[in-house]
């Protein structure tokens, strides 16, 4: 078994005193040898963490102990080295932000379709099948057939909707996200917009993939992750990609033979949008990470710069 354990979780749920449960929350990861990042929210909590078996057990045990976090279901995959710099605790106004007031996944929300169930639901001609993750995520997989929004953020999500489809054309809707979260929240969006027939998977992509024998899946690529692994296969096993440091795009062997790839700085989509600066920094950066790799040890500078749009 790999030495960590990586473990995914949210929980829409009402949670008025959220501040004052980030400090215990915190202090208890840290004492667990935990990294990673939790959100906590009015409406609920939301992140990914990584640990030793004792360690998570530990956290999700403390968590579970809140009446209102009693049922918290969580996701697990396995990683030989800890794919995450530091543990954070942030306090948000969404555990996923949509920016619409008045959505619930507590009051309305889409059927829950098993991965076992979900293959016959979008091979269904008469079902839209949606990718509900931003364009850098769906570029290096999806779903055989599946709507791609070519969205940046997940606020762009409503306006794509209203501006693409409608109830009385479009009765069947099938969405699915990485963990199931964004889903949740974009499912809930849509039944109050009209749709009637709303679905989304169960567990997300990363629940279809741990479940569905890859010789019976229509998922076509890796599934991106938002941690040092960068992307997954069938069986949760780690992915081929890598993250540019210059962007945060997901770069694979195409992206790495370009004239525009130089290790930790840039890659295609971002070498022309790079100041001097940037491009300086980031190679003297790149120098640490190979001054590190040569004496077999973690390199524990800085983590990669915001995701750049030009």
């Amino acid at each position: 078994m790999s030495e960590f354990v990586v473990a995914a979780l949210y929980k829409f749920v009402s949670l008025p005193d959220y501040k004052d449960l980030r400090e215990d929350l915190l202090q208890t990861c840290l004492d667990a040898g935990v990294k990673g990042t939790l959100l906590l929210a009015a409406e609920g909590i939301n992140g990914t963490i990584a640990g030793s078996r004792e360690g998570i057990d530990r956290v999700l045990t403390y968590l579970r102990q809140d009446p209102r976090l009693a049922d918290l279901s969580h996701k697990e995959s396995f990683d030989t080295a800890q794919p995450f710099y530091r543990m954070k605790v942030k306090l948000k106004k969404e555990i996923v932000t949509m920016g619409v007031a008045g959505i619930d996944p507590n009051e309305v929300v889409g059927q829950y379709v098993k991965p076992a169930d979900w293959n016959a639901l979008i091979s269904d001609p008469d079902v839209l099948v949606i990718d509900t993750r931003n364009d850098y995520e769906v570029k290096i997989g999806s779903f055989k057939g599946a709507v791609n929004p070519d969205t940046q953020s997940f606020r762009e999500f409503p306006e794509y909707v209203r501006s693409h489809y409608n109830p009385q054309q479009h009765k069947k809707v099938a969405m699915f996200c990485t963990g199931g979260i964004r889903c949740e929240k974009a499912s809930s969006f849509m039944r109050q917009e009209g749709f009637a027939e709303v679905y989304h998977l169960e567990g997300g992509i990363l629940k279809y993939l741990e479940e569905v024998p890859a010789d019976d899946s229509l998922w076509q690529g890796e599934c991106f992750v938002f941690d040092n692994r960068v992307s997954v296969g069938h069986g949760l096993n780690p992915g081929s990609y890598e993250l540019c440091h210059g962007c945060r795009e997901p770069i694979g062997e195409e992206e790495k033979r370009s004239p525009l790839y130089e290790e930790g700085v840039s890659c295609p989509a971002c070498h022309d949008n790079l100041t001097d600066s940037q491009r300086q920094r980031f190679r003297d950066r790149q120098k640490q990470v190979e001054l590190a790799r040569q004496r077999n040890v973690a390199h524990v500078g800085a983590e990669p710069p915001a995701r750049q749009r030009s």
